[in-house]
């Protein structure tokens, strides 16, 4: 009963600390950290053990999924270049140089140990990034913000887990591991695709014969990005890729006909689970803070020193890994777009000023992976022989995630003052555009009902077009009137009546769906405008009482 009352408690938290971000002017993921830590204090006596691999497998795998799936693809391929060097470019950087500087700050941490936590300290948090930022960052960053943080988990932890290995080993091999990281990359991102690919078959073959309830289609939607986890690590793949390609694949899959209740029941779901699980990572950290702080000095004599100069260490490592993100951002980004103009396909969007090159290094905040990673950090090497500073490793990652929240709702706002949070004028040209094609696909749907097959002239035109207002005008208040009728006849009529109408614009709406599907087959529109389109589509379809 503890458990359930802890998590309990734990989710009705999650729910205050949202009301408090509104009266409180501090991001939400720093109010959760303050009342998880609050929440451990000896007086309220909160605690929770954590598990790491537990909480790698619980958490991780359905928010991977959820943002692979909502990630522009288009965005995403056009912006690959500047990501893939984001995430696997500056990742490997970042060990190199921060694991060196750790070394030399803390003799007391082996070379491969401090390569593994440079690793660890990697991966970055877009949706803490776009909580403080509020949507106000500019949609090439952000995108580039989404595609890094969706990539370097994967690149981040395998690192990790390399540097960890030779850390207990004393046994490395750049080439062995350059060949394992492709294998175990590949592989996780095919395992997820192929898997998602046939979740998507077994749905479709359901539907088909029926079986289209939306409570079941929703529950395969929430256990594929474990399954998609767990097959990988089976198979000693990346779990963390294979969830993020298992989402991505699935916004292309779902597009399936008769499933609008699923996707209306299947979006408020994945938003109540994606806000919950948000809200419990930052409690947990804050749960956490206590024991860390506890555990790095409890074989020091003075308690507040040792403290200070042990944050001091947290603030330089900070700052080092800060200015090797800056560095690698402005350099690589400056021979990109030299390179894109003498091959003469220069892009403007790829242009960074300073601030915006300030914006991407302030939005590299750390968050749920790199805590997991390091409290995944063996206590024992061998039988007897405890891991080499593994407490100072979890205090150094705890601080640098706090750090790095802390800088960035700090400076954020700063760099984004007098910056105009313009709407993306692309994308309202394209639901603009797809809102009039889907309407021309439902006319032309509609006048293939038979209904409008009169010819008539111009003075009798404008006869009919009068008769038709008129008539739909009165159909309603007669429909009105004929709900209180209670003649058979009556009733039987209404019913007919409101069978043809909801036939009518059921096909009409069907129309327009297939429609924009064709549109987003061909690239004319982004996932985003599709997600947004047919979100209301489904929406009108599922006020008739017909939708499935």
């Amino acid at each position: 009963m503890q458990t359930a009352y802890t998590v309990l408690i734990l989710l009705t938290l999650v729910g205050v600390s949202r009301l408090m971000a509104r009266v409180i002017p501090i991001p939400l993921p720093l109010v959760q950290i303050a009342a998880g830590a609050l929440l451990a204090w000896p007086s309220l006596g909160l605690h929770v053990a954590l598990d790491p691999d537990l909480f790698l497998f619980l958490f991780l795998p359905p928010l991977l999924f959820s943002d692979g799936w909502r990630m522009p693809k288009r965005d995403l391929w056009r912006y690959r270049g500047p990501i893939l060097t984001l995430a696997v470019g500056l990742v490997i950087f970042t060990v190199v140089g921060a694991g060196f500087f750790i070394h030399w700050l803390l003799p007391t941490i082996p070379l491969p140990v401090a390569f593994a936590l440079a690793a660890v300290l990697s991966p970055t948090d877009a949706v803490a990034v776009s909580a403080i930022a509020e949507d106000r960052l500019p949609v090439p960053i952000m995108r580039m913000l989404q595609g890094e943080a969706l990539m370097n988990d994967a690149t981040g932890l395998v690192t990790f887990k390399f540097a960890l290995a030779a850390a207990m080993t004393g046994i490395f091999s750049i080439t062995d591991a350059s060949l394992t990281f492709l294998m175990v990359a590949c592989g996780g991102l095919a395992v997820g695709v192929a898997l998602s690919w046939l979740v998507g078959r077994l749905r479709g073959w359901m539907i088909a014969r029926g079986w289209d309830d939306p409570a079941t289609h929703v529950v395969f939607m929430l256990l594929l990005p474990f399954a998609a986890y767990v097959l990988a690590e089976r198979l000693e793949m990346s779990g963390i890729l294979s969830a993020v390609a298992a989402g991505m694949m699935q916004s292309w899959v779902d597009l399936l006909p008769r499933q609008t209740t699923t996707r209306l029941l299947n979006r408020s779901v994945w938003a109540l689970l994606e806000f919950a699980f948000n809200g419990l990572i930052f409690l947990l950290l804050g749960l956490q803070l206590p024991d860390i702080v506890t555990a790095v000095t409890h074989n020091e004599v003075t308690l507040w020193p040792t403290l200070l100069w042990r944050c001091l260490d947290v603030l330089a490592i900070f700052v080092v890994l800060a200015a090797l993100r800056y560095v690698w951002v402005r350099s690589v980004w400056r021979l990109m777009v030299q390179i894109r103009r003498w091959r003469g396909r220069a892009d403007d969007s790829l242009e960074l000023s300073r601030r915006s090159s300030m914006l991407l290094t302030v939005g590299g905040v750390r968050g749920a992976v790199t805590l997991a990673g390091t409290l995944s950090v063996p206590i024992l090497i061998s039988a007897g022989v405890a891991f080499p500073e593994r407490d100072l490793l979890v205090f150094i990652a705890a601080g640098v995630i706090l750090l790095s929240l802390g800088v960035a709702c700090i400076s954020l706002p700063l760099l984004l003052r007098g910056i105009a949070s313009e709407p993306d004028l692309r994308m309202k040209r394209e639901v603009r555009d797809a809102w009039k094609r889907t309407a021309e696909a439902a006319i032309h749907a509609l006048e293939n009902e038979g209904l409008n097959d009169t010819t008539a002239t111009p003075d009798a035109a404008q006869e009919v077009l009068a008769t038709e207002v008129k008539a739909r005008i009165m159909s309603e208040y007669r429909h009105r009137l004929e709900i209180f009728n209670d003649t058979a006849e009556a009733q039987a009529l209404a019913f007919q009546m409101d069978q043809l109408e909801k036939r009518m614009r059921i096909s009409a709406l069907r129309a327009q769906r297939l429609e924009l599907y064709n549109l987003h087959r061909h690239r004319q529109i982004g996932d985003d405008v599709l997600r947004l389109v047919l979100a209301e589509l489904d929406l009108n379809e599922a006020n008739l009482g017909l939708g499935k």
